[in-house]
């Protein structure tokens, strides 16, 4: 595992809440720990104002009151700070993909700014489903079976150190899993492993023209295909309907970042959005 992140900063992240909803529900407190690039640790740790009631429920979950949070500053304060540790970092934790990148995400939309891009994201959740460890796969179960103490747990820094863990521990016991580069690693996350040949499958994205100059975008008989991240494989009109944040956040320099294609593809995308 030391080889595969060797030089690059990888955080643990774990996210408190005012409930469970990605799109309506806001951050309550947030921690990264782990180590930057050169392998100095990064711990950052704080509770956030939710502008808003923390609903019982929530309170029973994570611990953390309303008068906990009355005074902290809300998510705004904290934005750019979070964008410096997670752009471009490999993330770690446990549902992270599914939860709390797309509430962190969310939190950044209201403020009108872009959300930060992880270099990849190694969810522990989905690490464990892959490798059909028994159930259950929830984290505290987890690193029971694998001899992590979570004592604390639902504190994000505890919930997040815990992850990192569990993940140095899954790469330890399943070595040959991880035996390929951090990219093939989140998509075999993602999607799994191949299981036809691909000539069996006809062309593959990889075969198809690149549109701008990292290949983050193909054209296949004039239709543009995403070919990196959540969408990978799926045509940009699709996405538009289904995800219009991403199209946004895809038409930002953090998304196609070669200036001409990314012209282009906003024309296009006009031209869908006026039909």
């Amino acid at each position: 595992m030391v080889g595969i992140l060797e030089g690059h900063k990888v955080l643990a992240f774990d996210l408190e809440t005012t409930g469970v909803s990605t799109n309506n529900d806001r951050i309550v407190q947030v921690a990264l720990i782990g180590t930057d690039s050169d392998g100095t640790d990064i711990h950052f740790d704080t509770l956030v104002n939710p502008q808003r009631p923390i609903p019982s429920g929530a309170t029973r979950v994570h611990g953390v009151h309303d008068s906990d949070v009355r005074n902290e500053p809300v998510f705004k304060h904290y934005a750019q700070q979070l964008f410096e540790l997670i752009d471009g970092a490999v993330l770690v934790g446990h549902n992270v993909r599914r939860f709390d990148m797309p509430l962190l995400d969310n939190e950044y939309y209201r403020c009108g700014a872009i959300p930060p891009k992880p270099l990849v994201i190694l969810d522990t959740l989905e690490c464990v489903r892959k490798l059909k460890i028994a159930r259950p796969h929830n984290l505290g179960a987890q690193c029971s079976r694998h001899g992590i103490d979570l004592s604390n747990a639902h504190d994000a820094a505890a919930d997040a150190a815990a992850s990192l863990l569990l993940l140095w521990k899954v790469m330890q016991d399943h070595p040959a899993s991880f035996r390929r580069s951090l990219s093939d690693i989140e998509q075999w996350l993602i999607h799994g492993d191949t299981r036809k040949d691909e000539s069996e499958l006809g062309r593959t994205i990889s075969d198809l023209k690149a549109f701008d100059n990292k290949g983050r975008i193909r054209i296949d008989d004039g239709n543009y295909i995403i070919a990196f991240g959540r969408h990978r494989g799926k045509d940009i009109t699709t996405v538009l309907k289904e995800d219009p944040r991403y199209i946004d956040w895809l038409l930002s320099p953090k998304g196609v970042e070669d200036d001409d294609a990314r012209g282009r593809l906003k024309e296009f995308i006009s031209t869908v959005r006026d039909r």
